[in-house]
C-alpha cells in the first residue's frame, strides 16, 4: 500500500497500487480526445481496481493538447499526459506511453473513437482467466473502406502470420491488453507497432498470446493517418521482422547463407565452362556466362563478408544502445495546479 499526501484537501490517503495503465497516442485528434476521455471514463465506471489513463500528444499541431488537458483533475480519472517534443510516429509514442505506465497490466488503443473502451474490462477479465501475457482486438466487424483498408490488411495478416508463426486475425488493432513486466522487455522501433505480437512472441511462447472479438467504429471526426502506401510500408517491416526473429543474434548466417549460395552457382557455372574450353575446345573469352560466373563469386565474397561484420556491428549496436526512441518535452499530471 501506498501513502500519498493531496495538498489541495489536506487530507492523507491510502490508495492502491495501479493495476490497469491505459495508453492512448493522439496526433491531431482536436474533435475526438474530449469525447475519448468521457468514453474511457464511462467505459471504467465499474471496473473495482485503480487505473490511470495516459495519453501520448505525438506532436499534434491542432488543439489537441489543449483540449486533454482539460481533463486533468477530474473527478475519478487519474490522468497523466505525455507530450512528445515533435511527431515521432505511433509506435515511438506507444512505447513512451509504455514506458510511463505504472500499472500491473497495460492496455493500448487508438484516439480515433474507432476502438471502444467498453471491451477492455472485458479483455482484462478475459486475459486473466486464461493467463495471457497479451490479448489482442479483433474486429471481426470492421467498420472501414473494403479496397483501401480492409483487403490491404487481410493480405498482411495472412503474411504476418505465415512468417512469423503467431496466428492472429487481426494484428493491426491498437486495443491489446498486456502484461507490464511483458511488453516493457519489448523495444518498439520504426514502424513496428503493427507487429508487437510477434515481438512479444520473441520473450514468451506464442501459446500465451491470444484475441478477442471486440468492437469497431466507423471514424467520427477528422482523417485517416493511414492510406494505400501504408502497404508497402508494411512489406517492407515484415522483411524486417522476418530478419529480426531468425537471424537477430546471428545476422552472419543470413547474408552467409546467401553467399554460399550464390558461391556454389558460380562453381558450378565455371565448371562448365572449364569444360566447355579444355574439353570441348569451344571460345569462353566472349560469352555472357562467364561474367554471370565471375559476378556470382564475387557476390558471394561481398555477401560473406558483409555478414561478419554484420554480426560485429549488431552486437555492438544493442550491447551499447540505452537511449529511448522518443523525446519527451514535459508532463502532464496535475502537480502544477497544487
Amino acid at each position: 500500500m501506498q501513502t500519498t499526501v493531496d495538498s489541495r484537501q489536506g487530507l492523507v490517503e491510502t490508495m492502491r497500487p495501479v493495476e490497469l495503465s491505459l495508453v492512448v497516442p493522439v496526433f491531431n485528434e482536436e474533435e475526438s480526445v474530449g469525447p475519448l476521455i468521457d468514453r474511457i471514463c464511462l467505459a471504467m465506471a465499474t471496473y473495482a481496481d485503480r487505473w490511470e489513463l495516459i495519453l501520448i500528444d505525438d506532436g499534434s499541431t491542432d488543439a489537441t493538447l489543449a483540449n486533454s488537458r482539460k481533463h486533468i483533475g477530474r473527478e475519478g480519472l487519474t490522468l497523466r499526459i505525455v507530450e512528445l517534443q515533435r511527431n515521432f510516429g505511433q509506435t515511438a509514442a506507444m512505447q513512451a506511453g509504455i514506458d510511463a505506465a505504472t500499472g500491473r497490466l497495460i492496455a493500448t488503443m487508438d484516439g480515433d473513437l474507432q476502438n471502444d473502451p467498453k471491451d477492455i474490462p472485458s479483455m482484462v477479465a478475459e486475459l486473466e482467466r486464461r493467463q495471457l501475457d497479451l490479448l489482442v482486438g479483433w474486429r471481426k466487424n470492421r467498420q472501414d473502406g473494403l479496397l483501401l483498408r480492409k483487403i490491404p490488411s487481410w493480405c498482411a495478416n495472412y503474411l504476418i502470420g505465415r512468417i512469423t508463426g503467431v496466428k492472429l486475425h487481426d494484428y493491426g488493432c491498437s486495443l491489446k491488453i498486456y502484461r507490464a513486466s511483458v511488453i516493457k522487455q519489448v523495444k518498439l522501433m520504426g514502424e513496428m507497432h503493427r507487429f508487437i505480437p510477434a515481438w512479444v512472441a520473441g520473450v514468451v511462447p506464442s501459446s500465451r498470446i491470444g484475441e478477442m472479438v471486440v468492437t469497431h467504429h466507423a471514424r467520427q471526426h477528422g482523417q485517416s493517418k493511414y492510406g494505400i502506401s501504408r502497404t508497402f510500408r508494411v512489406i517492407l517491416d515484415l522483411l524486417s521482422v522476418m530478419f529480426f526473429m531468425r537471424y537477430k543474434a546471428r545476422p552472419g548466417h543470413f547474408f552467409g547463407s546467401l553467399g554460399l549460395g550464390l558461391g556454389a552457382i558460380s562453381v558450378l557455372v565455371m565448371l562448365y565452362l572449364l569444360f566447355d574450353k579444355f574439353v570441348m575446345g569451344d571460345d569462353i573469352g566472349t560469352r555472357p556466362l562467364l561474367m554471370v560466373g565471375i559476378v556470382f563469386m564475387l557476390s558471394s565474397v561481398q555477401l560473406i563478408t558483409t555478414g561478419i561484420l554484420a554480426e560485429m556491428i549488431a552486437r555492438t549496436y544493442y550491447r551499447d544502445d540505452t537511449s529511448p526512441n522518443y523525446i519527451v518535452r514535459q508532463v502532464f499530471d496535475g502537480s502544477e495546479n497544487a
